[in-house]
């Protein structure tokens, strides 16, 4: 499956910003699709992901109430929505895939979307 990434920006504290992802490719539609970070100098963490099967959510404790995923399911798209930003939440964004389930490593990655969040 190949994924394309949108969205990202610069944003103040508290400000909010959507990215999006777009999956493509045979059986596209059966995919759990997740978003990723990485900051400079750190490693990449998980910041939510959605199973393909049943719907559910997973979010990092980091972003829970502050982050949200839904699914265009006739696009394949998968959005996050971000709000509340805070400046730790600034890196490298990228959506990835994995059949069906969220769970266990991801097969396929997209490119990353820059966010920013400053003063």
């Amino acid at each position: 499956v190949q994924l394309q990434a949108s969205g990202g920006g610069s944003v103040q504290p508290g400000g909010s910003v959507r990215l999006s992802c777009a999956a493509s490719g045979y059986r596209a539609e059966d995919y759990a699709i997740g978003w990723y970070r990485q900051a400079p100098g750190k490693e990449r963490e998980a910041v939510g992901c959605m199973n393909r099967s049943d719907g559910k959510t997973y979010y990092a404790d980091a972003v829970k109430g502050r982050f949200t995923l839904s699914r265009d399911s006739a696009k394949n798209t998968l959005s996050l929505q971000m709000d509340n930003l805070k400046p730790e939440d600034t890196a490298v964004y990228y959506c990835a895939a994995r059949y069906y389930w969220c769970a266990g490593e991801m097969d396929s990655w997209g490119e990353g979307t820059q966010v920013t969040v400053s003063s």
